[in-house]
C-alpha cells in the first residue's frame, strides 16, 4: 500500500519585545534564575496583566506580511492546565478570536529526488500568548528546580493548515517561516535560546483517502536539521504500527537527537481539555484602522517584492534574486557590494558562490565575513577591467579572507596583474603549440575539448597571468 504524509507546524515564535507581555519584567535572554518576573508572573494573589503594546504592533506587523486579515478585536482567554512551571495554572492565550487569521506563505522545496519545486501554504491563524517558565533538571539531584524568568514572555504562535506532504515541504515551510519572521525583525531567531520554536503534527493515511489519520504532535524541536529527522522517523513508525494491525493512538511526543527516535510524553489532549474561557482580567484587543495603516506603512520591503525588484534592476535570474534574498542581511551586502562599483552578476556570483561556500565551511553568517561588501566589490572591479583572471581571483580573496587586506595591495604586492601584452602570450602559445602537435591534431577533427586543454597550458606556461579570452583566440587564429 501506497501511504501519504500529512504534517502541519505550530511555530512559537518569541517577540522581539523588551518587557513581557502582561507585566514591565525584562525578557533578556541568560539572567540568574527567577530574577526577571513580576507579580504578574508569578501569579500572586490580586495582580492584574496589563497588554504589552509592542507585541501587538508584531503580530499586526506579520499578518500583514503574510497578506492575512487582521481582527480589529480579538479576545483573549485561559488555557488551564497545570504544570509545575506555570504558576497561575492556566496559560493566557487566544483561542475563538485571534489576532490574525489566514494569510499564505510560499516556499521553495527541494525535494531528496527529482527537481526544485514551489508551493503555496496556508496559514491557519497566528495568536498571541504568554510563555510558561521552565523545569530544570541538570543541576538537581531527584528533584527539579523552576525558573520563572520565561514566564510571561510574549510569544506569537503561527499555525499552518496541514498542507504539508514530505519532510523536505516542512523543512522548506520552517526556514520560509524563519527568514519571514527575523527579515521583518519580530523575532531574533535564536533557535538555541528557544526563539523560534516548532510543534510538527504527523499523520498518515492510504493514498487517495480523503479523511485524515490519526496525528501525533512532537513538541518542541528547535533546529531545521531535527524537524527532518523526527518526521522523516516518525512517519516510518506510523506507517510499520499500522502495517502491524495496530491503530495510531494520539498522542504528544519528543524527539531524541541522540537516538534519532520519537518517544511518547503524555497522551494528546483536545481544545475541550483545556477548558478555554475569555480571560476575565483582560478587555478584547481592540486594533484601529490608523495603526494598522501606519504599521503597513513602516513594514521594510519584503523579500517576494524584493526579489522582483532584483530581477528588474540588476538583470539576475528568479533563482539568484531568491538566493540573495534568503536574509536580509544577504541581501544588504549583495546590494552593497553593487553600491561600491561592482558589476551585479559578478557580485551575485562570488556572493553565492566563493563567498557563502567559505561561510559555510567556517559555519559563519555573512555579518561575520572578514570581506566586507566593499573589499568585495574591490576585488570584482580588478576583474572587471582584466587586471586578474577568475583563477587569480580566487587566490587573492582567500589572502583577503586570511589577512585582511584590501585586493589591490595583494595584487601589487604579489605581482598577480594579468598579462595582456598579445606578444607575451602569443609567444606562450607558439611554444604550447610546437609541444603539443596531437592536441592540434584532434581539435583540427572536431574535438572542441582539446582547444581547452591547451588553453589550460597556456594558463600553465605564464603562471596563472595570461588573460584566458585572448590566449583562447589566439590559439583559434594560428590552429583553425
Amino acid at each position: 500500500m501506497k501511504w501519504e504524509v500529512v504534517i502541519g507546524l505550530e511555530v512559537h515564535t518569541q517577540l522581539t519585545t523588551k518587557s513581557k507581555i502582561f507585566s514591565a519584567a525584562s525578557t533578556a535572554f541568560g539572567a540568574a534564575p527567577n530574577t526577571q518576573t513580576a507579580v504578574v508572573d508569578i501569579a500572586l494573589p490580586g495582580a492584574l496583566p496589563v497588554m504589552n503594546r509592542a507585541a501587538v504592533e508584531k503580530a499586526i506587523q506579520f499578518g500583514l506580511a503574510i497578506g492575512a486579515k487582521v481582527n480589529r478585536k480579538s479576545i483573549f482567554a485561559r488555557k488551564n492546565y497545570f504544570y509545575p512551571d506555570l504558576p497561575k495554572g492556566y496559560q493566557i492565550s487566544q483561542f475563538e478570536l485571534p489576532v490574525v487569521e489566514g494569510g499564505q506563505l510560499t516556499i521553495q522545496v527541494q525535494p531528496a529526488k527529482g527537481d526544485p519545486y514551489e508551493k503555496v501554504i496556508n496559514l491557519t491563524r497566528a495568536h498571541l500568548e504568554e510563555d510558561a517558565g521552565k523545569s530544570v533538571h541538570e543541576d538537581f539531584h531527584g528533584a527539579s528546580g523552576i525558573d520563572l524568568n520565561r514566564a510571561g514572555t510574549p510569544l506569537l504562535e503561527i499555525v499552518s493548515e496541514p498542507e504539508m506532504r514530505s519532510a523536505a515541504e516542512a523543512v522548506a515551510y520552517a526556514k520560509a517561516l524563519y527568514s519571514l519572521v527575523t527579515w521583518i525583525g519580530i523575532c531574533d531567531g535564536n533557535m538555541q535560546e528557544g526563539s523560534f520554536r516548532c510543534d510538527v503534527n504527523v499523520s498518515v493515511r492510504p493514498e487517495g483517502q480523503a479523511e485524515f489519520g490519526t496525528r501525533r504532535e512532537i513538541k518542541n524541536l528547535n533546529s531545521f536539521k531535527f524537524i527532518e529527522q523526527a518526521i522523516k522517523y516518525e512517519v516510518q513508525w506510523q506507517i510499520d504500527e499500522i502495517e502491524s494491525g495496530r491503530k495510531i493512538q494520539q498522542a504528544t511526543i519528543l524527539f531524541d537527537p541522540d537516538s534519532g527516535e520519537t518517544r511518547m510524553m503524555r497522551s494528546k489532549e483536545d481544545a475541550h481539555d483545556y477548558r478555554y474561557f475569555p480571560d476575565p482580567d483582560l478587555p478584547p484587543l481592540v486594533i484601529s484602522e490608523e495603526w494598522v495603516e501606519r504599521v503597513q506603512r513602516e513594514l521594510p520591503e519584503l523579500p517576494v517584492a524584493m526579489q522582483a525588484r532584483f530581477a528588474e534592476q540588476y538583470g539576475l535570474s528568479a533563482y539568484d534574486a531568491r538566493t540573495l534574498t534568503a536574509s536580509k542581511e544577504l541581501a544588504a551586502f549583495f546590494e552593497a557590494t553593487v553600491a561600491a562599483g561592482a558589476d551585479a552578476k559578478l557580485a551575485a556570483n562570488w556572493i553565492m558562490g566563493d563567498i557563502s561556500a567559505t561561510l559555510n565551511r567556517e559555519e559563519k553568517t555573512i555579518v561575520d565575513s572578514p570581506v566586507n561588501a566593499e573589499a568585495l566589490a574591490g576585488l570584482i572591479k580588478r576583474i572587471s577591467d582584466n587586471t586578474i583572471n577568475n583563477k587569480t581571483a580566487k587566490d587573492v580573496l582567500k589572502k583577503m579572507w586570511d589577512s585582511g587586506d584590501a585586493a589591490d595591495v595583494i595584487i601589487e604586492r604579489d605581482g598577480l596583474k594579468q598579462e595582456t601584452d598579445t606578444g607575451a602570450i602569443e609567444a606562450i602559445v607558439d611554444a604550447v603549440l610546437a609541444a603539443n602537435p596531437k592536441a592540434i591534431e584532434e581539435y583540427r577533427s572536431g574535438k572542441e575539448k582539446a582547444l581547452n586543454a591547451l588553453v589550460g597550458q597556456v594558463m600553465k606556461g605564464s603562471g596563472g597571468k595570461a588573460n584566458p579570452g585572448m590566449a583562447l583566440e589566439l590559439l583559434k587564429k594560428k590552429v583553425g
